[in-house]
């Protein structure tokens, strides 16, 4: 078995919670920043996985020579089998928390990791279901006076104030704040790597 110390990780992400999920876990990874043209169209369990491969890919490209693991992620919020991606505006933000408000959805993140020493890949998806309580439009303009809403999936952020909006949860919730913990491990095990190791 192989320790996450003597292992280099690459984060083909941006996302601050992503690298804070990883070095809850021990890992302090390098961040790669690319630019994909990510697909919007297709179930959503395809194009996360999707997604995240294409930003696994365009990292290992980058940064083609070196050894380590690259691993990137994509995260969308599904209502009705309507994705919901990151608002453009808050009148679209509003629009999303409106209709989020007093049902369930579903989350789902795509995770894609590439073996840098061997161009191996691999990619899975993981969903969770999260149900919101009824709340007001009033509450929906407080929250959106945080700003939390405007850079994330479906217009809230569940490990932020956002969390005040949830009624329930069923699945991984590290899933829904955007990097399925269980998953990663599970699958850097295939390769003999252990984050507990």
């Amino acid at each position: 078995m192989i320790t996450k110390e003597k292992t280099l990780f690459y984060l083909a992400s941006q996302s601050p919670r992503r690298f804070d999920l990883l070095r809850q876990v021990g890992i302090e990874p390098v961040v790669v920043i690319t630019e994909v043209q990510e697909k919007k169209e297709g179930q959503p369990s395809f194009l996360v996985a999707e997604n995240a491969y294409l930003k696994a890919q365009a990292a290992a490209q980058k940064i083609a020579g070196r050894q380590g693991i690259v691993i990137a992620a994509d995260t969308v919020v599904s209502l009705d089998e309507h994705i919901l991606g990151k608002p453009r505006d808050e009148k679209e933000a509003f629009f999303m928390l409106q209709s989020l408000s007093g049902r369930k959805h579903a989350v789902y993140s795509g995770l894609a990791l590439w073996n840098l020493a061997n161009g191996e890949m691999q990619k899975e998806w993981l969903k969770t279901e999260v149900t919101f309580r009824n709340f007001s439009d009033e509450e929906i303009k407080k929250y959106m006076e945080s700003g939390e809403p405007m850079d994330k999936a479906g217009a809230y952020g569940i490990q932020g104030k956002g969390a005040l909006l949830v009624e329930g949860i069923c699945g991984d919730y590290f899933n829904v704040v955007g990097l399925p913990l269980q998953l990663l491990q599970k699958m850097l095990l295939r390769w003999q790597i252990s984050l507990l190791a």
